[in-house]
């Protein structure tokens, strides 16, 4: 295996891990009006992800500049032709971040209110775009001999991506109400464990036909083992989410991300960004990779740095992995509106 395969590897494992943490902190955030129906519940919903939330997107953060310094030219065609898409994933992201650092810090409920409708915008947003982008770099867009795309904004928005999104944003709240049911305690625990009841029996035939799509139409031949993998998780999760096992429906919503990630991933490979125009223009991992220089001296750092990150990631989940319930969450601190 040569240095573009690893980068190409590498990167989508940090994507896999991206979608897979930061997938619940997104469910979690789409489903706080629904679980939240007070104030003390929205507290215990939002703090299932409180000690973690800004470290998972951390795994956003590497992959891009991964993806900026592995692959140059896929990083400059995807931010040109995907450039609205990607900002309003921004936008969210940054609306979130602040939603959730903020919301404590006044007491006032119409600025909690208008912190939680910050936090659900911010969650949705991203979580629908990420399946609309990345069905679109599967699909292929238009892209010219000068590795530039020609198509617009609506051409993303056709009938596969917009399956992609719909995917994501049912697999992520899917993944957010089996993560608040493993997290919490009492009457949050029970009604999120019965929200995910009812999310489980929608995502078998959706996300079953958006991996069906896709291994049929782009595809390998040994890509019917992911395709495998994420059917038996979705019906694994809708078999675990009926006996209340919250644990193992966690392990199947994963392993149902990690398998659609890795499919899409895997049916993508050689290429990065593949031209709709003609497979001449199509951007490979050979005709879009920094020199072997660069790849070297940047798998020395990924040798020695990723693992030291991951010890410290999962010793943070291990830290923080009692369950939260109404009991544990102390009045508000918040200033008031007024101050004298």
């Amino acid at each position: 295996m040569g240095l573009q395969e690893f980068w190409f590897i590498l990167i989508a494992v940090l994507f896999v891990g991206y979608f897979v943490l930061e997938g619940f902190d997104y469910g979690v955030g789409m489903l706080l009006p629904v679980l939240g129906r007070t104030e003390i519940r929205r507290r215990v919903v939002i703090n299932t992800i409180g000690p973690v939330w800004d470290g998972n997107e951390v795994w956003l953060i590497v992959g891009g500049g991964a993806l900026f310094a592995a692959f140059p030219d896929w990083y400059a065609t995807l931010f040109s032709g995907f450039y609205l898409p990607l900002l309003l994933i921004l936008v969210a992201l940054i609306l979130r971040i602040c939603a959730i650092e903020w919301r404590g810090k006044i007491d006032d409920d119409k600025w909690r209110w208008r912190a939680d409708l910050g936090i659900m915008i911010g969650s949705w947003v991203p979580a629908v775009l990420w399946g609309v982008a990345f069905a679109n770099i599967v699909r292929g867009v238009a892209i010219n001999a000068d590795k530039k795309v020609t198509s617009g904004f609506f051409d993303l928005l056709n009938p596969y991506a917009l399956l992609g999104g719909i995917t994501t944003g049912l697999v992520f709240a899917l993944h957010g109400a089996v993560f608040i049911a493993l997290k919490t305690a009492d009457d949050v625990r029970l009604d999120a464990a019965e929200l995910a009841k009812k999310l489980a029996i929608p995502a078998v035939p959706v996300a079953g036909g958006f991996v069906l799509w896709t291994q049929l139409a782009y595809g390998k031949g040994w890509t019917w083992l992911l395709v495998a993998l994420a059917a038996v998780a979705v019906i694994a999760v809708v078999f675990f989410t009926r006996l209340e096992r919250e644990g193992w429906a966690f392990v199947f919503t994963t392993l149902a991300i990690i398998g659609t990630v890795v499919l899409l991933f895997a049916s993508l490979y050689p290429n990065v960004m593949p031209s709709t125009i003609s497979d001449a223009y199509n951007l490979t991992i050979e005709n879009a990779s920094s020199s072997p220089y660069t790849l070297k001296v940047m798998s020395w750092a990924a040798v020695i740095l990723v693992p030291i990150v991951l010890v410290y990631q999962g010793w943070t989940y291990w830290v923080f992995s009692k369950r939260i319930s109404t009991k544990h969450i102390p009045p508000s601190i918040g200033l008031p509106t007024k101050i004298g």
